[in-house]
């Protein structure tokens, strides 16, 4: 993807993801310093996060009720939200490529026009090679630096 740096706006993003599964919930978040900009009709943000295994760089493409999540780096991973729809993706692990499925419940985008500033939120039933691993609750902030 060439994006010239003119096009792109630096923006904090803070990204919370609540996970529950068999009664249990767990809380991961994460702020981060990254990238706003739209190219072909849909919006994009750009992120880095550093884990024990190392960086991990996500892409994130918004567009309607179609929402497209790219890790790589020290975590591979691919998850394609689309509302009220089952989609499939893939998670790279020591043991190979795994395939994933998304079972998005609700999806909701908020974007402020004319602004580099706005939110996505995702509740989805998420599985990895048919073993359902948690409902994930996923919510995503922007705004400019």
């Amino acid at each position: 993807m060439s994006i010239k740096p003119a096009e792109q706006m630096p923006v904090n993003i803070s990204v919370r993801t609540k996970i529950e599964k068999d009664g249990e919930s767990d809380l991961l978040e994460l702020k981060a310093a990254g990238r706003w900009f739209r190219k072909g009709g849909s919006t994009y943000l750009q992120y880095d996060e550093e884990l024990e295994e190392g960086t991990v760089h996500t892409t994130v493409k918004m567009k309607g009720e179609d929402v497209l999540i790219l890790r790589s780096g020290a975590v591979k991973m691919r998850l394609h939200l689309l509302a009220e729809k089952e989609t499939s993706g893939t998670y790279e692990s020591p043991y190979g490529l795994l395939q994933t499925v998304a079972s998005t419940k609700r999806l909701t985008q908020f974007l402020h026009e004319g602004e580099s500033r706005g939110s996505v939120e995702a509740v989805y039933n998420f599985s990895i090679l048919g073993e359902h691993v948690g409902t994930y609750h996923l919510r995503i902030e922007y705004g400019r630096s």
